[in-house]
């Protein structure tokens, strides 16, 4: 099975998760940069590339709950555009992100992680499961 890196992207922070030949998603870490410098966001998903060898990337699209894409949708296929720019070899696909940070939020909850922890937390367990999603149901 290949290998993915699944993206959550926000305004000042990105999930950032990877997938093992298994098919097994784990959460890699809640990078932040400065509000809307997305270009630093860039950098942190072209080392780590570097640094897994993986080319396959899936980033959540957030669509709105009636279909429609609003204004985070269209960064986030900006964002995509500017990554193929940067490196062309890389296989990027994105992902209808609906209710991720929600089941996020809600997860973290049940486990009784609150405050400062959950903060540093959902960003990189609702890039899992944009992940997750993706390869559970990419070949439907």
């Amino acid at each position: 099975m290949d290998k993915y890196i699944g993206l959550d992207l926000g305004t000042v922070t990105l999930g950032i998760a990877t997938s093992d030949s298994l098919g097994f998603v784990h959460g890699l870490e809640t990078f932040r940069f400065q509000k809307e410098a997305y270009s630093q966001a860039r950098k942190r998903v072209h080392e780590v590339v570097a640094q897994t060898g993986i080319k396959n990337i899936v980033i959540g699209l957030p669509i709105n709950m009636d279909g429609s894409e609003g204004f985070r949708a269209a960064s986030s296929r900006r964002f995509l555009d500017d990554l193929i720019k940067e490196d062309p070899t890389l296989k990027i696909e994105l992902q209808d992100e609906r209710m991720t940070s929600i089941s996020a939020h809600k997860t973290l909850y049940e486990l009784n992680v609150n405050g400062r922890k959950h903060k540093e937390t959902v960003d990189r367990l609702a890039a899992c499961e944009i992940l997750d999603f993706y390869i559970r149901t990419k070949g439907k």
